[in-house]
C-alpha cells in the first residue's frame, strides 16, 4: 500500500507539472543559417533569431512563440504585421534580453548585442541552445559579452523555457545603470494585455494584480488572457540563485512584461540600483518561462515555482 501511495503521488506530480520528458515528448532544435528552429513532436514551438532583419539590430530574440493551444502568445510587431496589433515600442520584440544603461549605452532600444556563435544546439527529451554574444558600443568596440543557455522542455499542456545568461566584463568594468528599461522581457499577445479589456490580468507571487504588480519585487509574475477565445498565460519565474533575486518587475497593463534587477530608483526605491561589474567578473541571471492554459491557478504557477526554486544552479 505504501508503494502504491508513493507511485500515485509521483503520478499526480507528473500531471501537475506537465513533465514532457516522462511522457516522451520529442524536442528538436535545427539550425538553419542564422536561426534555430525548435519543435515539439514535429510542430513549431519557436525560432531563435540571432539577427532579425530589423532596425535598429538590437540582438537575438525568440519569435514566434506557440502556446499549448497551438496559437502564438507574443506580439508579432515589428517582425510582422498582424491585424489589430498596436504598433508601439518597436524595440519590444517578442522575447529578449538586454538593458537600457550599460556603461551609458542604451542596449534596450539602440545598441546591438551581436551573436558570435552557437556553442550547442541539440534536441531529445529537451532541446538546448547555447550561444555567445557581444555587447557593442556605437563605435563597434565590445563593452562586455554574455553566454546564454536556453532549455526547452515540458509537453503540449505546459511548455517551458529556461533562460540562463551570464554576463562577463571581459574588456573592463561594466556599469549597469538604474533604469526601468530592462532586462529580460516579453511582449504578450495583444488580446492578452490588461488594457484590451478582454479578460487579461497580471498577478504576482504576492497576489498583487494588474497595475499594482508594477515596480514590485516578486518571485514570479503571470500574465494571462485570451488568445483566440481561450485563456492562456505566460509566467516568468526568477530563480533564487539569480542576480539580486527576487527581482523588480517592469510589467505593464499594455503588454510589456520584464524582470529588472537594476531599476530600483526608477521603481520608487530609496536606494540606487546601479551596479558595477569589475573586469574579469561575471553575474548570472536565471529565469523560467511557463506557457500554460488558464489563469495562474489552473496553471499551478505557485507549485511550479517551488519546484523550480529547488533546482540547483
Amino acid at each position: 500500500m505504501r508503494a502504491l501511495a508513493r507511485n500515485w503521488g509521483w503520478m499526480m506530480a507528473v500531471l501537475a507539472f506537465g513533465w514532457g520528458s516522462v511522457w516522451g515528448a520529442e524536442w528538436t532544435a535545427h539550425q538553419e543559417g542564422d536561426k534555430v528552429i525548435v519543435k515539439i513532436d514535429g510542430e513549431l514551438f519557436t525560432e531563435y533569431l540571432t539577427a532579425p532583419k530589423l532596425q535598429p539590430p538590437l540582438g537575438p530574440i525568440l519569435w514566434p512563440i506557440i502556446g499549448p493551444t497551438g496559437k502564438p502568445m507574443t506580439r508579432s510587431y515589428p517582425m510582422a504585421d498582424r491585424e489589430g496589433e498596436r504598433k508601439d515600442h518597436p524595440h519590444h520584440r517578442s522575447l529578449w534580453f538586454n538593458h537600457g544603461k550599460v556603461n551609458g549605452y542604451d542596449f534596450w532600444a539602440k545598441q546591438p548585442i551581436q551573436h558570435r556563435e552557437f556553442v550547442r544546439v541539440e534536441g531529445g527529451q529537451k532541446a538546448v541552445i547555447e550561444t555567445r554574444n557581444d555587447w557593442l558600443a556605437p563605435d563597434g568596440t565590445k563593452v562586455c559579452e554574455d553566454r546564454r543557455r536556453l532549455t526547452f522542455h515540458g509537453d503540449r499542456q505546459c511548455r517551458m523555457i529556461d533562460f540562463d545568461a551570464t554576463i562577463t566584463a571581459t574588456e573592463g568594468p561594466v556599469t549597469f545603470g538604474d533604469t526601468k528599461e530592462g532586462c529580460f522581457a516579453v511582449r504578450v499577445a495583444e488580446t492578452m494585455k490588461v488594457d484590451a479589456n478582454l479578460g487579461g490580468h497580471i498577478v504576482n507571487s504576492h497576489g498583487q494584480r494588474d497595475k499594482d504588480a508594477w515596480a514590485k519585487r516578486a518571485e514570479w509574475v503571470d500574465y494571462y488572457g485570451p488568445v483566440d477565445g481561450q485563456i492562456v498565460g505566460i509566467a516568468v519565474m526568477n530563480h533564487p540563485a539569480s542576480f539580486r533575486a527576487p527581482t523588480y518587475w517592469h510589467v505593464r497593463t499594455y503588454g510589456l512584461f520584464a524582470a529588472n534587477p537594476f531599476g530600483w530608483k526608477d521603481f520608487g526605491a530609496s536606494e540606487d540600483g546601479t551596479y558595477t561589474l569589475p573586469k574579469g567578473k561575471s553575474i548570472s541571471f536565471y529565469y523560467r518561462i511557463v506557457l500554460h492554459k488558464g489563469d495562474h491557478q489552473e496553471g499551478r504557477i505557485a507549485e511550479l515555482y517551488r519546484a523550480y526554486a529547488e533546482e540547483k544552479k
